[in-house]
C-alpha cells in the first residue's frame, strides 16, 4: 500500500496550510516564493505551458488506468446472467461504481485540453475546463463512499473465485503514446486507488497554474473557484482516508536524591517511546507522563526501575544480541527540519505582523508535533542498561557526550557502598509520585517550550581550529570531536585525524560547521582503540575511550567578530585549546567574484574547459577519481570538514598546474580533497546552474505536480551552457555512487544534496541582493529550495547529455 501512504502524503501537503485560508485563496506547498509576487507575463507564459504539458501526459496515464479498470468490467457484466457467472451484477456494480462516469468526464477534459496546448500562445484560455472538472466532482464523493466497500468487495471475490483473482492481479494498462512501453500490469487493488490520488494531482496543478496565471488574466478566476472547490472536496474526503493522529506529551520528576534526570527515547517492544529517566542515589527509574484528569495533577507512572547495586552495563562484545535498532533515514530527518525551519519563519513573520493568536498557536502546535517526532526519531547511538537479575533495557541517543554523561553519573554513586532491594508497590508509588515535584527537567526539549525572549540561536558557519591538548598522563593515540546543539539535540559534525603515542597532540586542524540555531559547542576528547577484539557489530557504538569532555555557550556577541578568538576548554584535568569565529548565513550566502584569469579557483568553468580542451575541469575530474578511490567507504565524506590548510595548499597546486598534483593528491587527508571540490565549486564566479537560471529553477522545485516539475526541471537542465551541463551530470553520477555505500559512509543523497545543493546554486553577488532577511528564513527558503533541487536530480533516473538534448519529452516547451 505504498501508494496509498503516498497519495494520502500529497493529500497532507495540500491541506496543510489550509486550515485558515480565505475562501478562493490559493494555498502553496512551501516555496521561496512569497505569495502575490507579481507574474512576469512571458515567463508565466512558459511556466504554464510546463505544467500544463506535464499535466496532460499524466492525464493520458490516469485515463488508460481507468480503460484498464473498466476494460473486465463488460465481459464480467456478460457472464453475470448465464448460468455460470464469475460474479453477481450487484458485486460488479460494488465494484465498479462510478468508474465509467469518472472516465468519460477526464477524457472529454483531455480532449479538450490537449489542442490548447499543442496551439499554445498568449490568447489561449482553459479555465473554463478546469472549472467544468471541478464541478464534477460529485461523482468523485460518490466513489470514496463507496471505496472501503469496492475493496473488500474485490477481495472476498478474489478469494472465493480464482478467475476473477487472476483478472484482477493483473489488469494490463497502455502505455502513453511516445513512450517505448506498450503496456504495464497492475492490480484491481492498485487502479480503485488511482481516482482518490487523481483529485489531490488535480488540486496540486491548479495552485502552480495560479502561481503563474496574472490576476488580470481571464482564467485567473475560474482556476481560484476551481481550486475553491477542489480544496473543499479534499477536506470533506480527508478525514475518511487518513484520520489524524494526535500529539503525544510528556515532562519528568526525583527523590531520596535525585541526582539526574531527563528525557530519553527508550526502544520498547521495537518502537521508540519518549520517556523520563531519573536517577536516585540508589535506583534508576524510568517512567512516563500519565494523562491527568481535569483538574487533577499530572503524575508519573513507572515503567521500570533497576536498583544501582544491580545495574550493570554490558560489554561491547555482549550488545551485538541486542534488538536490531531501525534508524530512520536521514533525508526524513532533515525533509522534518526543513518543515520545521519554515514554520518558524511563518510565526516569525505572524509575530512581526500583528497576527492573530490564534494563527500563531495553531502555527505553534504543528511545530510541536514536527519537532516531537524529531526528538524520537533522530537518536541512533545505543545506551543499554542490564539488570544483573536477566532484563536488559535499550535507550537511543544522540550524542556519545549525553551517553557518557549518563554512564559517568551512575558509575559515580556505585563507588558508594549499595545495596540490592527491591520496592514495596508502596514504596513505588510514593517514589514515583515523588517525581513531578522533584524533576528538574521541566519540558520536553523542543524550541516550542522556549520563551519567546530566549536566544533564537545561530545561523550560520562556524569556523573552529582545534590546536592541541594537554595533561594526559601517559602516552596515547588521541583525537577529538566537536557536536553542536539544532533542534534540540546534538549531533557530531566533525572530527580531528588521530595523533599517535603522545601526551601532548597538536592537531591544528580546522572545520567549518554549520550551525542551525545552535547555542552551544562540545568538545569530546578520546583515546583511540585499535584492538580489533573490541570492536562492536554495533556500527553506532563507540569503543574509543572518551578521555575528557566539555561545553561551551556560543555567544553571539562573543563570537559574531571578524577575527579569532582563542579558549581553552578544560575537562578532567585535561585542556583543550581551541579557536572560533562565526560567519552569519547572509555573508556565508555571498559568492565572491574573481578578476583573475589565471588558475582554476575563481575562473568562469568555460575558459577553464576550453584552456584545458576538456568536457569536465581537470580538478572536478581528478579530486572526483581520488574519492572514488579511497574514500567513498568513509564515514561522512564531504561532510566532515577537511584541514583548512591542506585544501588551501590543495588550491594552490591545482592553480599552479603543479606537476606534482597526483602525488600530492595520493598523499592528502581524503576529507581535504573533498573540501577542495567543495571549494571549487563555491569559488566559481556565477554558480555551476548559472545565475540567469536560478529564479527558474526555484520556480520549477516549488511545482507541486510531479510531471509539470519533471518537464520543467529537464526543460532547464537543456538550457545549461554545455560544460556546465555535462560537469553537472559528471558530479550528479559521483554523489549516487557515493550514496551507494550508505550503509558504511553514512552519507545519503539527502546529505549530499544538504552539502552541494547551496555550493552548486547559491547565486553571485549581484544577484543575492535584495533577497536576504532574516538568517533563519534564509535557511527555510532560499537554502531549503537549493537542497531539493539538487535532490531532485539525484533522485531522478540516469540523465544522460545526448537524450537530454535529443528529447523534449511530449511537448516543446519553447514558446
Amino acid at each position: 500500500m505504498e501508494e496509498e501512504e503516498e497519495a494520502i502524503g500529497y493529500l497532507d501537503k495540500v491541506l496543510e496550510d489550509e486550515d485558515d485560508s480565505e475562501p478562493g485563496t490559493p494555498t502553496s506547498p512551501v516555496s521561496p516564493f512569497s505569495a502575490g509576487e507579481k507574474v512576469d507575463a512571458g515567463k508565466g507564459l512558459e511556466m504554464r505551458k510546463l505544467v500544463l504539458s506535464g499535466f496532460l501526459a499524466s492525464e493520458e496515464i490516469y485515463i488508460n488506468q481507468l480503460e484498464a479498470l473498466l476494460l473486465p468490467m463488460k465481459p464480467l457484466k456478460a457472464t453475470a446472467t448465464t448460468s455460470q457467472p464469475v460474479l453477481t451484477l450487484q458485486q460488479i456494480e460494488t465494484i465498479f461504481y462510478k468508474i465509467q462516469d469518472i472516465y468519460e468526464i477526464h477524457k472529454e477534459f483531455y480532449d479538450s485540453l490537449c489542442p490548447k496546448v499543442q496551439q499554445w500562445d498568449s490568447n489561449v484560455t482553459m479555465g473554463h475546463l478546469f472549472q467544468k472538472l471541478a464541478s464534477q466532482l460529485g461523482v468523485y464523493k460518490a466513489f470514496v463512499d463507496n471505496y472501503k466497500i469496492a475493496l473488500e468487495t474485490a477481495e472476498k471475490c478474489s478469494q472465493s473465485n480464482n478467475q476473477f483473482q487472476k483478472i484482477s492481479e493483473e489488469l494490463k494498462v497502455k502505455g502513453p503514446k511516445d513512450s517505448k512501453e506498450s503496456h504495464t500490469s497492475v492490480t484491481m487493488e492498485a487502479l480503485l486507488y488511482k481516482p482518490i490520488d487523481r483529485v489531490t494531482r488535480s488540486t496540486l496543478v491548479l495552485h502552480d497554474l495560479l502561481k503563474h496565471t496574472p490576476a488580470d488574466h481571464p482564467d485567473y478566476p475560474l482556476l481560484q473557484d476551481a481550486l475553491r472547490i477542489s480544496q473543499n472536496f479534499l477536506s470533506s474526503i480527508n478525514e475518511d482516508i487518513d484520520p489524524r493522529r494526535t500529539a503525544v506529551t510528556t515532562p519528568k520528576g526525583e527523590t531520596r536524591q535525585l541526582v539526574k534526570d531527563g528525557f530519553l527515547v527508550e526502544l520498547s517492544e521495537g518502537s521508540r517511546k519518549l520517556r523520563h529517566v531519573f536517577l536516585f542515589t540508589d535506583v534508576l527509574l524510568c517512567a512516563k507522563l500519565k494523562k491527568a484528569a481535569v483538574g487533577k495533577h499530572q503524575q508519573y507512572d513507572c515503567k521500570w526501575y533497576v536498583p544501582l547495586a544491580d545495574l550493570v552495563f554490558p560489554s561491547p562484545e555482549e550488545s551485538e544480541h541486542c534488538p536490531q535498532v531501525h534508524v530512520i533515514p536521514d533525508h526524513e530527518l532533515e525533509d522534518m527540519k526543513m518543515k520545521i525551519s519554515a514554520i518558524k519563519s511563518e510565526v516569525q513573520k505572524e509575530k512581526a505582523n500583528k497576527g492573530q493568536s490564534r494563527a500563531i498557536e495553531r502555527l505553534k502546535k504543528k511545530m510541536f508535533e514536527n519537532e516531537f517526532w524529531l526528538l524520537l526519531n533522530s537518536p541512533a547511538i545505543p545506551f543499554r542498561i542490564h539488570n544483573r537479575n536477566g532484563k536488559s533495557y535499550l535507550f537511543l541517543l544522540s550524542s556519545d557526550y549525553e551517553r557518557s554523561e549518563w554512564r559517568e553519573a551512575i558509575q559515580r554513586l556505585q563507588k558508594k557502598d549499595l545495596q540490592a532491594f527491591v520496592l514495596s508497590s508502596v514504596e513505588l508509588q510514593v517514589l514515583t509520585g515523588s517525581c513531578f515535584k522533584l524533576r528538574t527537567v521541566h519540558n520536553i526539549p523542543v524550541t516550542s517550550n522556549k520563551d519567546d525572549d530566549e536566544s533564537p540561536g545561530l545561523y550560520g558557519f562556524l569556523h573552529v581550529i582545534v590546536h592541541s591538548a594537554k595533561g594526559f598522563k601517559q602516552s596515547a593515540n588521541l583525537y577529538c570531536t566537536l557536536e553542536v546543539d539544532s533542534f534540540g539535540y546534538f549531533v557530531s559534525k566533525a572530527k580531528t585525524r588521530v595523533f599517535r603515542d603522545t601526551t601532548e597532540p597538536q592537531w591544528n586542524e580546522e572545520f567549518e560547521i554549520e550551525l542551525e540555531g545552535s547555542q552551544s559547542l562540545r568538545i569530546l576528547c578520546y583515546e583511540k582503540c585499535y584492538d580489533k577484539t573490541k570492536l562492536n557489530k554495533d556500527n553506532n557504538e563507540i569503543v574509543d575511550k572518551i578521555m575528557g569532555k566539555g561545553q561551551i555557550q556560543l555567544d553571539p556577541q562573543a563570537v559574531q567578530t571578524k577575527n579569532w578568538h582563542m579558549d581553552v576548554i578544560e575537562m578532567n584535568g585535561i585542556k583543550v585549546e581551541f579557536s572560533m569565529k562565526f560567519t552569519s548565513r547572509d555573508m556565508s550566502l555571498k559568492r565572491t567574484p574573481s578578476k583573475k584569469q589565471t588558475g582554476v579557483f575563481g575562473v568562469k568553468i568555460s575558459v577553464v574547459t576550453k584552456r584545458e580542451r576538456s568536457k569536465v575541469p581537470y580538478i572536478v575530474r581528478q579530486c572526483i577519481e581520488e574519492v572514488e578511490k579511497r574514500g567513498i567507504d568513509e564515514v561522512g565524506i564531504y561532510r566532515i570538514s577537511g584541514v583548512a590548510t591542506d585544501i588551501q595548499a590543495l588550491k594552490a597546486v591545482f592553480d599552479a598546474n603543479n606537476k606534482d598534483i597526483l602525488v600530492m593528491l595520493s598523499d592528502m587527508d581524503i576529507n581535504a580533497i573533498a573540501g577542495t571540490l567543495k571549494l571549487y565549486f563555491r569559488e566559481l564566479p556565477e554558480p555551476l546552474l548559472t545565475d540567469r537560471l536560478y529564479p527558474a529553477f526555484m520556480e520549477g522545485i516549488a511545482l507541486s505536480d510531479p510531471a509539470a516539475k519533471e518537464n520543467c526541471m529537464m526543460h532547464l537542465l537543456r538550457s545549461l551552457p554545455d560544460p556546465n551541463l555535462i560537469t553537472f551530470l559528471f558530479l550528479l553520477e559521483h554523489l549516487k555512487r557515493v550514496a551507494e555505500k550508505e550503509p558504511i559512509n553514512k552519507m545519503s543523497l539527502h546529505n549530499l544534496a544538504t552539502v552541494f545543493g547551496p555550493t552548486l546554486l547559491r547565486p553571485s553577488e549581484g544577484e543575492s541582493k535584495g533577497h536576504l532577511t532574516l538568517a533563519s528564513d534564509i535557511w527555510s527558503h532560499d537554502v531549503m529550495a537549493q537542497v531539493q533541487v539538487l535532490l531532485y536530480y539525484l533522485q531522478h533516473p540516469p540523465i544522460s547529455f545526448t537524450e537530454l538534448k535529443r528529447n523534449t519529452l511530449y511537448f516543446s516547451t519553447d514558446v
